[in-house]
């Protein structure tokens, strides 16, 4: 089995500025994103049915996506058409539809054709109370800014020391808010499971660069820098890959087989651990560097 060369990066061509532009450029990016979207729409991304509430329906119909959106007295917020079926589509309502007339059920059944003879239109209906989605958002939230102060008072206490601790906080803050761009872009919902994919960010992200800085810090010859910082790339670099190559494959996968949420998990971890390999190798190794040679501990 042919083994996987990291190759070693010669840091002395570039300065620091040189180094720390491009991580800082795309951070920018991303929270501009991110703001423009709290601005617009009330969060980072669209939100998913689980923080919203609201009722979704499997329908299996012969009639076209157009047909099926018009079949409803409240118009749908979303309708996906499932791709390994192509008479099925997955139809999102807010809290308020079906309220006061015939259920959105009720809809479907008369209004649609089915795609086989004899069979309902409606094959699952899933509600969710707006209460319980507003607290379950809450939940999400505090979930979040818990693992990240948590990955924070860690990294305080293993390194002790300012500079290097707050590299990480900056690379890991960094991961979040790129996918988090990303899923506002192209409209992938914060779920329970793409709010679950955010939170592996954080544990990918302090993994790696926990692994560069007790390599440049603590296991350090004291010698070359950029010797120690191919030690630790060597490691974390192929098993940031090795994860990238796994969620690239889920997410191609879940794709052809018409899974739309292991799909988007599988898009927001593959950006995310491309992000951290970034964020650690160009901007906290620029900040250790600093940190070892120009900065408090010259």
């Amino acid at each position: 089995m042919r083994s996987f060369d990291v190759p070693e990066p010669d840091y002395d061509r570039y300065t620091n500025r040189q180094l720390v532009a491009i991580p800082l450029v795309i951070l920018a990016l991303a929270l501009l994103v991110v703001g423009a979207n709290v601005f617009l729409i009330g969060a980072p991304a669209p939100l998913g049915i689980e923080f919203t509430g609201g009722t979704e329906l499997t329908v299996d119909t012969a009639d076209d996506a157009n047909t099926v959106r018009n079949a409803f007295d409240t118009q749908p917020e979303d309708i996906q058409t499932v791709r390994s079926q192509s008479d099925r589509y997955i139809v999102t309502f807010g809290p308020e539809a079906g309220e006061g007339g015939m259920s959105l059920q009720e809809q479907a059944n008369e209004r649609l054709e089915p795609s086989s003879e004899g069979e309902d239109v409606v094959q699952g209906v899933s509600t969710l109370d707006a209460t319980f989605a507003e607290n379950t958002q809450q939940l999400a939230l505090i979930g979040i800014v818990v693992a990240f102060l948590g990955m924070s008072v860690i990294s305080f206490a293993l390194f002790r020391v300012f500079v290097p601790s707050v590299a990480i906080v900056i690379s890991a803050f960094s991961d979040i808010m790129i996918p988090l761009a990303l899923m506002g872009l192209v409209g992938y919902e914060l779920s329970l499971g793409t709010v679950a994919a955010l939170l592996m960010l954080i544990g990918y992200s302090v993994d790696s660069d926990i692994l560069l800085n007790n390599h440049v810090l603590r296991r350090g010859t004291g010698g070359d820098f950029n010797d120690d910082v191919y030690r630790a790339m060597r490691t974390g670099v192929t098993m940031t890959v090795t994860s990238m190559a796994a969620m690239a494959t889920m997410a191609v996968a879940a794709f052809f087989f018409g899974i739309p949420l292991l799909m988007a998990i599988g898009t927001i971890l593959f950006v995310g651990l491309a992000a951290d390999l970034m964020n650690t190798y160009m901007l906290n190794v620029t900040l250790l560097r600093w940190y070892r040679f120009d900065g408090v501990n010259r």
